[in-house]
């Protein structure tokens, strides 16, 4: 039977509501890990012919040869993506139009991460309000990339409000939009893009010219998504609530959104900072070696363990308004 647009919002806010209620099982296996693992297996094919560098010539032809076998490990990934994620939903629309509509829906909830989100940083919660500071720095090192061991408090408290502040976007609206946009094929090559970014895209001796190319198409397919999660956010902000100020959030946006190093980043996490009144960013250490970063936001109060709660209702907020508003345009479409 001929593909819907029905169908499509129909597996588009089914899977929305699946991930709301079960988040990802950790008994089962997730698409992202078979991801993540495409993504090893080809850097080790990729990356196989290089070997010692001698003389500045030889360094500089190497760091060429790294950044085209960064592109091809880009074309490949995603490539195969594309390919396997087609089939499948091709193959289960051809059988029955109900499998498809399941099938995409299910797709549609493993690309999302509201509750997972959620469930991880509220372990940091937990830890902090029974004054187990050593259990909380581990279960923030879970969710975060620097470095948790000498973080006190409100250092740990921070670091998982930054997480999910940054994540609203990175793992939550961007996907979405892109599920909204182009169905689970679009979702996963976002969640591809991401995925590599995660695994290869440091400045570091090893990827600094390998993970360049995903790196900055992680940055590209995130700038739209990023302005749109913090505009929402703002919305949020006024609807969450008297402990969130909403003309904090835009005011801190306007104000402190370029802040980051990331071109993205910064964007949720300025509305964030506002909207709580709490100050955010700030020198973190990264492999034992202190990166110095501007701060975000205005300290009117300390932050404090309860704004990881705080944070995660803005980002639920948040969430249901992208999720209505993508609807709302898909109706229109279909009219």
């Amino acid at each position: 039977m001929r593909y819907d647009i029905n169908y499509h919002m129909i597996a588009f806010f089914m899977g929305f509501l699946l991930d709301l209620a079960l988040g990802d099982p950790y008994c089962f296996p997730h698409p992202v890990r078979l991801i993540g693992k495409l993504i090893t297996g080809s850097e080790k094919i990729l990356r196989g012919s290089i070997i010692g560098i001698k003389g500045k010539s030889k360094k500089a032809d190497n760091n060429r040869k790294e950044f085209w076998q960064g592109i091809g490990l880009v074309f490949i990934v995603l490539t195969i993506v594309a390919a396997a994620v087609s089939f499948l939903l091709f193959m289960a629309y051809r059988l029955h139009t109900l499998l498809g509509v399941v099938a995409e829906c299910v797709m549609t909830y493993q690309i999302l991460a509201v509750k997972c989100l959620k469930v991880e940083s509220m372990k940091v919660y937990h830890c902090l309000k029974d004054d187990d500071l050593e259990q909380a720095r581990k279960a923030v090192s879970m969710i975060v990339g620097r470095d948790t061991e000498h973080l006190d408090e409100e250092g740990v408290a921070k670091a998982a409000i930054e997480t999910v502040a940054e994540n609203t976007s990175d793992g939550v609206l961007a996907p979405m939009l892109y599920l909204a946009a182009g169905g689970p094929i679009l979702g996963f090559l976002y969640k591809a893009v991401n995925t590599m970014d995660s695994m290869v895209g440091y400045k570091n001796d090893k990827y600094l010219y390998f993970g360049r190319a995903a790196a900055k198409l992680d940055d590209l397919v995130n700038f739209l998504p990023a302005r749109i999660s913090a505009f929402l956010m703002i919305a949020a902000s006024f609807l969450a609530g008297s402990r969130f100020s909403g003309t904090g959030a835009w005011r801190i946006y306007i104000r402190d959104r370029n802040k980051h190093a990331s071109p993205n980043s910064g964007q949720t996490e300025a509305v964030c900072a506002g909207a709580l009144s709490i100050r955010l960013a700030g020198d973190a250490e990264y492999f034992g070696r202190t990166v110095k970063k501007p701060y975000i936001g205005e300290a009117l109060r300390e932050a404090e363990y309860e704004d990881i709660k705080r944070v995660n209702r803005l980002m639920y907020l948040t969430a249901w308004l992208c999720e209505l508003l993508c609807l709302l345009v898909m109706c229109a479409l279909r009219s």
